[in-house]
């Protein structure tokens, strides 16, 4: 397994790569997914580790902070894939009623919830971009259109990242003119 320092400095890179890349504004949504079992070189759901989770939380926190980014933290599956976010950000939302754990929601999701100034928990939300930490399924909650992002950091720790960016709905056909700025 790698340092909590490289694996902490694999992180800042990836949020840093996808903000550039997704052109991220204030205000906007990175959806994160993350499996801190895959991170240590272990299966997904099967050995969470709390200490890995809150290194990366705390790179991303600071990150998005910096970047008046919002961040929202994917649930694991025993939790049907649930958000933990900050609850200024939720609009229209409907709250979910648990506390997530490091074995029922996952180590990422439990530090998110630990540490957001005022955390809940939606069923649902729909991401500007999004960072997926040793392939977690974060797709269900990005806005449609999702565009891959092929960042130049490959894994954090032992898991594989992919991410993603939305852009708008090209719609029209044939006679329809787009603005470039927004694919």
């Amino acid at each position: 397994m790698k340092s909590i320092q490289d694996i902490r400095e694999e992180a800042r890179k990836a949020i840093i790569e996808l903000i550039d890349a997704a052109r991220l504004t204030p205000g906007q949504l990175v959806i994160v997914g993350c499996s801190s079992s895959e991170m240590a070189g272990g299966v997904i759901g099967h050995d969470s580790h709390m200490e890995l989770a809150e290194a990366v939380f705390e790179e991303l926190y600071t990150v998005a902070k910096e970047h008046q980014i919002n961040l929202a933290f994917q649930c694991c599956e025993h939790l049907n894939r649930a958000i933990v976010v900050e609850q200024s950000y939720v609009t229209t939302e409907e709250l979910c009623n648990v506390v997530p754990q490091q074995h029922a929601g996952g180590a990422m999701a439990t530090t998110a919830y630990k540490r957001l100034d005022n955390p809940v928990v939606v069923e649902f939300i729909k991401a500007d971009a999004g960072i997926d930490i040793g392939d977690t399924f974060i797709g269900m909650h990005l806005k449609h259109v999702a565009v891959p992002v092929r960042l130049g950091v490959k894994e954090i720790g032992c898991a594989h990242v992919t991410a993603a960016r939305v852009r708008p709905k090209s719609i029209g056909g044939i006679r329809a003119v787009y603005n470039e700025s927004l694919m």
